[in-house]
Formats: C-alpha cells, sequence, structure tokens
C-alpha cells in the first residue's frame, strides 16, 4: 500500500475558520516569556524580552477603544501602540510574539502570518475585518512583509484603522518598517503609505546568531528514493511526494491554506528535491516550510541537499532573508526525522 500524498489533500477554509485559527501555532502554544533564553553574548535579546514584557503589561492595563468607540474622536495614544521586532532569523522573535499574545490577560487577542491575516480581510472584506479585528485588545502579526505594492497599500489601511481604534500590533520581521518592499518592487512610489506604517510602531531590535544550528551538526544528507520509503512506511500517516508535484499543487492552493494542508501529519517526506525553478514556487515553498515549522513536523528528502533549493542568484536578491530562514527552519526539520 502506497503512502498518502499531500498532493491529494485540497483543504478548505471558511470565513469562520479563519477567525478561529488566529492564535499561536502548536510550535508556540506553550512558549512563555520565563521560557526563552537570551544569548549572554547578545544583550539586545534580553532587552527585547523587557520590552515585550512592559508592551504586553501596557496591552493588559489599557482599555482598547473598540470599533464605535473611534467614532466618538478619542485622543490618540502618546506612543505608538505597535511594537515591531526587527532582526535575522533564528533569533527567537516568533517566540517573543506569542509570549506576548499569551501574557495578555485577555480573550481579545488574535494572532496570525501576515499571509493569513492578509487572507482574512480578501474573505471577510475589509470593512467586515476591521470591524472584528478592532474589537480586540491586541493583533500579533508574525513574518510582517511586504511583498508587492497591494499589500502595501491593504496593509496601511488595515492597521490605520486598527490603531486609531485602539488595538496594540505587535510584529516580526526581518525588515526595518522603513525599508519594507526594499529590493521588490518600486517602494519609492509607496514611501508615504511605508513612512505612515513605521510611525505606528517602537522598533525593537534582536540580534544574534540562529539558535537553531547553535553548535549543531548540519541537515543530515539526503535519503535515497528507497530509503525515504522506507523511512515513510515506519510512520503511520506520513506522507510521501514528489518535489514538482508538490510545488504544482501548491500553485493551485492560497499559502492561508498550507497550514491545514499539513496539519495532522506525523512526518513528511519528499523526493527528487531540487532547486525551484522561480521565484513564484520559492515563496510558495518558503510558506509551506514556514506551516511545517510551525506545526514541528520531520521532515525527510531525497534528491539535492536543502542548501541546494534555492539558487545563488535568489539568495543575492530582495528576498534573500526569506530564503536563508527557510533554509535554517527545513534544516532543523530534517535533523529531526533523522532522529
Amino acid at each position: 500500500m502506497s503512502a498518502p500524498r499531500l498532493v491529494d489533500r485540497h483543504p478548505e477554509i471558511a470565513a469562520q475558520e479563519l477567525v478561529a485559527a488566529l492564535t499561536p501555532p502548536p510550535r508556540f502554544a506553550e512558549v512563555r516569556f520565563d521560557t526563552y533564553v537570551p544569548n549572554p553574548d547578545e544583550p539586545s535579546q534580553a532587552a527585547a524580552v523587557a520590552a515585550g514584557r512592559a508592551f504586553a503589561a501596557r496591552v493588559g492595563a489599557e482599555r482598547n477603544t473598540g470599533f464605535f468607540g473611534r467614532m466618538f474622536g478619542k485622543k490618540a495614544p502618546a506612543e505608538p501602540l505597535g511594537l515591531y521586532l526587527d532582526g535575522g532569523f533564528g533569533v527567537g522573535k516568533t517566540h517573543l510574539l506569542a509570549s506576548i499574545w499569551h501574557a495578555v490577560p485577555s480573550t481579545a487577542k488574535a494572532y496570525g502570518t501576515f499571509v493569513e491575516i492578509t487572507h482574512l480581510v480578501g474573505a471577510l472584506g475589509f470593512a467586515e475585518a476591521v470591524r472584528r479585528l478592532s474589537e480586540h485588545r491586541l493583533l500579533a502579526i508574525d513574518e510582517f512583509e511586504l511583498d508587492d505594492p497591494g499589500d502595501t497599500t491593504l496593509v496601511s489601511r488595515l492597521l490605520t484603522e486598527l490603531t486609531d481604534a485602539g488595538v496594540h500590533v505587535a510584529t516580526t520581521s526581518n525588515t526595518l518598517p522603513d525599508k519594507l518592499g526594499e529590493g521588490r518592487f518600486a517602494a519609492d512610489d509607496f514611501i508615504r503609505e511605508i513612512r505612515s506604517l513605521s510611525a505606528r510602531f517602537t522598533v525593537v531590535r534582536v540580534d544574534g546568531p540562529d539558535y537553531r544550528h547553535r553548535g549543531l551538526p548540519d541537515a543530515p544528507d539526503p535519503m535515497s528514493d528507497a530509503e525515504i520509503d522506507a523511512h515513510a512506511a515506519t510512520i503511520p500517516g506520513a506522507t510521501v511526494d514528489d518535489f514538482t508535484d508538490l510545488c504544482a499543487h501548491l500553485a493551485k492552493l492560497h499559502p492561508s491554506r498550507y497550514g491545514k494542508l499539513v496539519a495532522g501529519v506525523p512526518a513528511v517526506h519528499i523526493k527528487g528535491l531540487t532547486a525551484v525553478p522561480d521565484e513564484n514556487v520559492a515563496l510558495r515553498v518558503v510558506a509551506l516550510a514556514d506551516r511545517l515549522y510551525d506545526r514541528a513536523v520531520p521532515v525527510a528528502v531525497s534528491g539535492k541537499p536543502l542548501s541546494a533549493l534555492f539558487t545563488e542568484q535568489m539568495l543575492r536578491g530582495g528576498y534573500r532573508k526569506k530564503y536563508l530562514r527557510s533554509i535554517s527552519r527545513l534544516t532543523a526539520l530534517a535533523r529531526d526525522a533523522s532522529r
């Protein structure tokens, strides 16, 4: 009997399900500030923990004016309602973001990736998304990035409406807010929107090396196809897919569905890994890698090593940090599979 395949799964997500799912993913369901271990050689990490604690305390202490409170001309807050955790990949920014979410003593809070939030707006409509999210005290957005002009305008409008309503916004990114979109599209054409976003955040820098690989060996070598089949056979429910077929399947699904695509899968096996053919495929693979990492799903591959997933040209381009983060996360999941 052949192993199940991800390409045979066609997840659908209703609008109500999107709202209910706005919580930290399984990997970050139990994290707290106390479980974040700052690198003693990187003082910015301990400072970021302190900033996160203070932000969460402020969110818990302040009263959200809500959607209708905006109509009565509430005075703007003395300081920005946003906290922006900026830094390289693998320094624990998502851990800190989830810790903020857990620390806020309210059920009126939402947590999602950037792509999940933009998809929510598309599914509900802008006005309805603003209405629902405006009743929250906190909106936490992971992996904040502006990859196209449409997202720039949409997110600028959304965060303007939400912060005007008194919603606190915490976010992580690998790019400073005034550099969003740089190297990807004509950011100069949207500088007003980008500056507007920047003004709504207090930026906290988190520096350091990638903790996922601190003192650990490199990624395991790729398996053979036969080894992939044998390994998958030992794990009930593990999937086995051809890399090219999987990439084609991802193109048929909105990235917001990738989490449900791998939900409940105990391990993912991919045959014939090779360098992605273009940037569109590359960004879908990045989104899938993030959802696999969120759910701590081990990944085993045959073909090329994970380090060859993105071309040298891609690693020199505007999405460089995204690609390096993806390799880092997949390497950690490959170690899990080898164990």
